[in-house]
């Protein structure tokens, strides 16, 4: 008898492309219900999405109906209306909104459909920037090395992941990377001013090679995703800042999955005391309720464009969507009625000191990480050795999928840059459920650690 798991396991075999992933599929993991932090696949088994579905699924799966009831007020109001040239009330609510949760400075939005998006929009708006103010030399970037700021090809020049660009061709942006803030192997990385000071130097240096008056932009992420959730040492930013007003470029800080609440800031860029000139969002900001993005940008930026007269060339056809505006609002609404980023204030150090008790897994060398947002480092045992690249097959793409799938967890296992396991909870996770996380890694770690060959 053939199930309706199996027809879509069938259909999708033959019809469905992914993203980042084989096409060849083989017991594809289809899901298709969600109830607070849970998912359920066409088999009626329940995962815990300790993945938040990439990042995304702030508020878990148990608000459809007070997104429902805001869709429909706006679908049955206005159905569509573009950015271009004219607006709509939703889009305009959401700006100001959006631009009052931000630092101050930060008052302008520009919406998109997505990150990659954000991160090309935030571009083409640095250089009308730079244009307007008669520096038209400035076309080239700074970003980090391992670091994935998205998929089209502008975004993917600022990535630092070369095996994602390669296949492409030149990349349209000029962009130096430098090194990224990952202290874990780091020889200076147990002393964080020596290692801010040394990545600010290499950072400055870069500047100076590619011409301090041609360099447009600084990007990076306040923890940067790819790598495995690497943090800054203290007063990084306040150097990253004090180097782009020094040489004339523009800071920009990549939200797209650390924005939302995802560290218990709507803009993790908070935490660092610091305001950049630029924020790229998505993911988050509807609660994947819907798709958008947007870019928030401070005034200066957007001034010399306002008073020259000069258009913003850039534009997209659904950035702004009335539906996706309307639930962006009832989603900052649901964050403040329900307390979601104290929540991930008050349960992100038990969090944290949970996953730190993994470290005592031969497998596991570094925990890192902010909010609700955190990846494990593997390793070959004591010393902390990298796995080599047949090892990371084995580990990454043979053994974890299925393991965690059979502890009912949703997790990424990674190796853009060294091999990592990311977690990233809804963010109206409660403790029992960040413990059963934690506990559900140990078990499957363990057995990683097994499946390797590792002792302990």
């Amino acid at each position: 008898m053939t199930t309706r798991h199996d027809t879509l396991q069938q259909s999708a075999a033959r019809h469905l492309m992914l993203h980042f992933s084989p096409q060849r599929l083989d017991d594809l993991l289809v899901l298709e219900r969600g109830e607070g932090p849970y998912v359920f696949d066409t088999r009626g088994r329940r995962y815990i999405d300790a993945l938040s579905s990439l990042f995304c699924s702030q508020l878990g799966y148990s608000y459809g109906q007070e997104m429902a009831e805001a869709a429909t007020k706006q679908l049955t109001t206005l159905a569509f209306n573009t950015n271009w040239g004219t607006a709509h009330p939703a889009a305009i609510e959401l700006a100001e909104r959006l631009t009052g949760l931000a630092p101050e400075g930060l008052t302008r939005a520009f919406f998109t459909s997505g990150g990659s998006e954000s991160v090309e929009a935030a571009w083409k708006l640095v250089r009308e920037y730079h244009l307007a103010n008669g520096q038209p030399r400035r076309t080239k970037a700074i970003a980090r090395h391992t670091a994935y700021h998205g998929v089209t090809l502008g975004a993917l020049s600022f990535t630092g992941v070369p095996r994602f660009k390669e296949p492409f061709g030149p990349a349209p942006i000029d962009v130096v990377h430098v090194a990224n803030t990952n202290g874990f192997r780091a020889p200076d990385g147990d002393d964080p001013a020596a290692f801010r000071d040394r990545l600010l130097a290499e950072t400055e240096e870069a500047i100076r090679a590619a011409g301090p008056d041609e360099v447009a932009l600084i990007i990076a992420e306040p923890v940067q995703n790819a790598g495995g959730c690497l943090t800054a040492p203290p007063s990084y930013w306040r150097g990253l800042r004090e180097l782009a007003d020094r040489y004339g470029a523009l800071l920009m800080a990549d939200e797209v999955i650390t924005g939302c609440g995802r560290l218990g800031e709507w803009f993790g860029v908070t935490r660092e005391g610091v305001v950049p000139d630029l924020v790229s969002l998505a993911k988050g900001l509807t609660a994947a309720y819907a798709p958008m993005g947007a870019v928030v940008a401070a005034e200066r930026v957007v001034a010399p464009l306002i008073e020259g007269g000069r258009p913003l060339r850039h534009g997209i056809t659904f950035g702004g969507h009335p539906l996706s505006a309307a639930i962006a609002l009832r989603t900052i609404e649901i964050f403040e009625r329900d307390g979601v980023l104290d929540n991930v204030r008050t349960l992100a150090p038990h969090l944290h000191g949970r996953l730190r008790e993994l470290l005592s897994l031969p497998i596991v060398g570094d925990v890192r990480g902010a909010g609700f947002f955190w990846a494990v480092e593997l390793v070959r045992g004591e010393g902390g050795a990298r796995f080599d690249a047949a090892e990371r097959e084995r580990l990454l793409r043979g053994f974890l999928p299925p393991r965690l799938r059979e502890a009912g967890l949703i997790a990424r296992a990674d190796d853009r840059g060294d091999s990592v396991l990311q977690i990233a909870p809804p963010l109206i996770s409660d403790r029992a459920l960040l413990d059963r996380i934690v506990d559900g890694l140990a078990d499957v770690l363990g057995d990683a650690g097994r499946h390797m060959g590792l002792s302990g």
